[in-house]
């Protein structure tokens, strides 16, 4: 199908665009089986399994049609994302994260954004919580004046001078890069772009694969009209190695793409922020399993070391 023939038909109904959906899981069988249990069964899906089936999913998406199983090997998100995209064959590639629940609505309209205007390098939905309340959905570049007004927590007076972006209900912002949870990519900007950055294992890839864009002159685009009902960053691992490889990943992020002066600076001054918090989770809020993970973040963010299962994918 091609540009004109997406945007409107021969008789100017607008048409759905080309898509398939691409899903890396990692010990995520009832997740992916709820997210497809929600969609068209004649929606393309390429699967990439970095747990090797050891959860089932093989026979999940082999009752399926249109869906292809792949294995990962565990070789983390970018990787796995990658290898998904080439596998599938449309037009539009929608990754989708497995706790999140977009209908097949969803992911036409955000495949239209991208399908209709070739500067549009990402179109992303708002992922909210179950109160309907907008996550951590994208951001700015990483600088240290917003690593600074994070570490302060000033962004909760100035919220578009920090890093993380959490729009209000309904409210558009331009934002530098979006999240990756659910996200869709014209099949040709993806591979211009050289895809996600194998370099990071995981977190981060959606971050680089916005920089890259806007090097090139386009631009991701954060739809709040969009919004579903999921996380940004759910699987089957452990919630304290997670977040730990999120800061281990921001650390290796900027020290990448902003050199080691000034991605030092970056990294210290948020894993500072976190420290901070820890503190404040635990002595202040009495929520001792929120400090133990903003701790785990801050001592990932600050060693840009983390494991997977007791294998170490940041900091050899």
């Amino acid at each position: 199908m091609t540009q004109r023939q997406t945007a409107t038909g021969h008789d100017g109904i607008l048409e759905p665009p080309d898509l398939a959906l691409v899903i890396v899981t990692y010990h995520s069988r009832p997740q992916v089986a709820a997210l497809l249990a929600g969609l068209d069964d004649a929606l393309p899906v390429v699967v990439v399994d970095n747990s090797d089936g050891s959860d089932g999913l093989p026979r999940l998406i082999a009752g399926r049609a249109n869906a292809t199983y792949l294995s990962g090997g565990g070789i983390g998100y970018a990787r796995a994302a990658n290898l998904g995209a080439r596998a599938a064959s449309a037009e539009v590639l929608v990754f989708v994260n497995p706790d999140t629940r977009p209908t097949s609505e969803d992911l036409i309209a955000l495949a239209r954004d991208v399908a209709t205007d070739p500067r549009c390098a990402a179109s992303a939905a708002v992922c909210v919580d179950e109160d309907g309340r907008p996550l951590i959905v994208g951001g700015w570049e990483f600088s240290v004046r917003r690593a600074a007004v994070f570490a302060a927590g000033l962004h909760k007076i100035f919220p578009r001078a920090g890093v993380y972006a959490r729009p209000r209900a309904g409210e558009f912002l331009g934002v530098d890069w979006v999240n990756g949870s659910v996200m869709a990519v014209r099949r040709e900007t993806f591979e211009a772009l050289g895809g996600f950055d194998s370099d990071l294992y995981l977190y981060c890839d959606d971050v680089a694969f916005a920089r890259v864009a806007r090097e090139h002159g386009m631009f991701v685009r954060l739809r709040p009209d969009i919004p579903v009902n999921g996380t940004t960053g759910g699987s089957g691992a452990p919630r304290l190695e997670m977040m730990r490889l999120r800061g281990a990943s921001l650390s290796h992020y900027v020290r990448k793409y902003h050199g080691r002066p000034r991605g030092t600076a970056i990294r210290a001054a948020i894993a500072a922020g976190y420290a901070v918090r820890t503190v404040a989770y635990l002595l202040v809020l009495r929520r001792p399993r929120r400090a133990r993970e903003h701790w785990a973040y801050a001592v990932g963010a600050a060693t840009a070391r983390a494991t997977v299962a007791g294998r170490v994918v940041f900091g050899r």
